[in-house]
């Protein structure tokens, strides 16, 4: 008898918080958090993430926090694409730039209905590149000799033990001028600004969120909590707003990312991003 009143004590206690969660959840809005923070390596956990906040109806909008130089120009792109699909839902997206938003880390919010940024936030270096250190010298005068046994002229393409020939050059030139005319292109149909007006501060430079907004690359200035209530007021939310972020992975677990590892071994790297001396 005493164990059956323990077991039904438990089991009132589980009923009421059932139902005081089934409550609050049912009073509760629920918009999707996304946040797209360091270098842009990958794109798997983020595109899941907007896809399922896409399909789920309880989800009202999305929130895109950004704090990343940029990165890979694959991975960069299909964040983007992502978000435009999450568009075709009809929910609202408000990107909010923090510490820095540059090259990459931009290119990804240009998919928001709204920008918002931090008048302080690094943000713009609209381009691309690709670069690669060059030890040929430093191998010569080591007397040590690199030898390649290769299928065509272009096949060891930005080795780091022989000078880049004009050929290599044209090559990887057309390789990065085809994605600044794609990052130019994103910039000019998402903002509205004549290609012209984008093209005389696509060289590159980083620029302030107080400066990007006067240019019209962000839509205002403010903080997260602006952000956060512009998006409530495009989601038509009045009450309590529950705000669902995706548990990252561990951090260790994060280096075990094969393009994270090709891209050490290599020593080439092809993105979207901020450089600084």
């Amino acid at each position: 008898m005493k164990k059956r009143w323990w077991i039904l004590l438990i089991l009132g206690i589980f009923v009421i918080y059932l139902i005081s969660f089934l409550a609050v959840k049912g009073f509760t809005s629920q918009i999707a958090v996304v946040r797209v923070t360091g270098t842009i390596s990958s794109s798997r956990e983020i595109v899941d993430w907007v896809n399922m906040a896409a399909q789920n109806p309880q989800i009202k909008g999305l929130l895109l926090i950004v704090n990343s130089p940029g990165g890979g120009i694959v991975p960069s792109d299909e964040i983007y694409q992502s978000l435009l699909k999450f568009k075709k839902s009809g929910k609202p997206s408000v990107a909010y730039l923090s510490t820095v938003a540059a090259s990459g880390g931009y290119y990804v919010a240009c998919a928001s209905d709204y920008i918002v940024s931090h008048p302080m936030c690094i943000t713009g270096s609209i381009g691309t590149i690709i670069e690669y250190p060059v030890v040929k010298d430093l191998m010569d005068k080591l007397g040590v000799e690199f030898v390649v046994i290769k299928s065509g002229n272009v096949k060891d393409i930005s080795s780091p033990f022989k000078k880049m020939t004009p050929e290599e050059q044209k090559i990887l030139g057309n390789i990065v001028k085809q994605g600044y005319e794609r990052f130019v292109d994103v910039v000019v149909n998402s903002r509205n600004i004549p290609r012209d007006s984008v093209l005389k501060i696509a060289d590159g430079r980083i620029i302030t969120g107080q400066d990007a907004h006067i240019l019209g690359l962000v839509d205002t200035t403010g903080t997260l909590e602006t952000a956060r209530e512009i998006l409530k007021k495009r989601a038509k939310i009045k009450g309590p707003v529950q705000w669902i972020e995706k548990r990252r992975m561990p951090y260790f677990m994060r280096f075990l990312n094969p393009e994270e590892a090709i891209e050490r071994q290599v020593g080439i790297k092809f993105d979207y991003r901020i450089a600084l001396p």
